[in-house]
């Protein structure tokens, strides 16, 4: 079996699910161009809870949790995929000592995971499990958490995060997605970026060291939690690549990340 890539995803707003356009067709890229996951593990910036908690229900419902200003059809829309008991099980075990709640009814797939995978696997036949973003942890807590999850890689999971590295909502130039980004919020990618390349995870881990431009950047951090998920689950001899590299509205930041395994990824050029 392949090993399967480990994704970051900058997943925007939830309108992105109604549309098609450059964010979306590169989503529907990335699923394509790597081998069918046996399961997905999904982390959102949109479950954060006080413990950790994955979701062990036979079929998690589709939660539209944003505002009423949003499209009807949003609202609307369904992606009824499967969940794993048998996975999140697996999960909680790997994460030990640690507790981690299966969740039975109480969660489901957040716009954060389902307004992504209605676009990557539109068929909603890859089961998907959902595993929280326990608020109480460290940054270095996240990484090694996903240190301890990379070995799903190798059994046909596809680690997924989402969420965004810049997100600033209330400095967004709302009016024109195409703007330059503010000086804070390119460097803080900048930085983001260097260190992903460079495979230094700790500047990473140390994200809030970045002073002003981080509190600007990341004001409130749930957003950027899910990549220090993803990049523990980096593994060696991963390559790196940059999908949807771009800010929007000033201080959204699109940029995608994929940890894919680089003799597979020498072979697929």
């Amino acid at each position: 079996m392949s090993r399967m890539p480990a994704v970051f995803i900058g997943h925007g707003s939830p309108a992105i699910a109604l549309e098609t356009n450059e964010t979306s067709r590169a989503w529907t890229a990335i699923a394509a161009a790597i081998p069918g996951p046996r399961a997905i593990l999904s982390i959102s910036a949109h479950w954060e809870t006080r413990g950790t908690a994955v979701t062990a229900m036979q079929r998690p419902r589709t939660i539209h949790d944003f505002g009423a200003s949003f499209a009807k059809a949003l609202f609307e829309m369904q992606y009824p995929a499967p969940g794993n008991p048998e996975l999140a099980a697996r999960v909680a075990a790997m994460l030990a000592p640690t507790p981690v709640l299966l969740d039975q009814d109480q969660w489901g797939l957040d716009h954060g995971t389902w307004s992504v995978l209605v676009k990557a696997y539109p068929d909603a036949t890859i089961p998907v499990v959902q595993l929280s973003i326990d608020v109480s942890l460290t940054p270095g807590e996240r990484l090694e958490m996903g240190r301890k999850l990379a070995p799903l890689r190798d059994e046909g999971v596809l680690i997924m995060g989402t969420g965004n590295i810049v997100h600033n909502l209330s400095a967004m130039d709302w009016s024109d997605r195409d703007c330059a980004p503010f000086d804070w919020s390119a460097r803080f990618l900048g930085e983001i970026r260097d260190a992903l390349l460079r495979d230094e995870p700790q500047r990473v881990v140390n994200f809030a060291s970045l002073g002003d431009d981080a509190h600007r950047a990341a004001p409130t951090p749930e957003h950027f939690w899910p990549l220090l998920y993803v990049l523990g689950a980096r593994m060696p001899g991963d390559r790196v690549r940059l999908v949807n590299d771009r800010i929007e509205h000033g201080s959204l930041g699109m940029t995608s990340v994929v940890f894919e395994d680089g003799v597979d990824a020498r072979q697929a050029a």
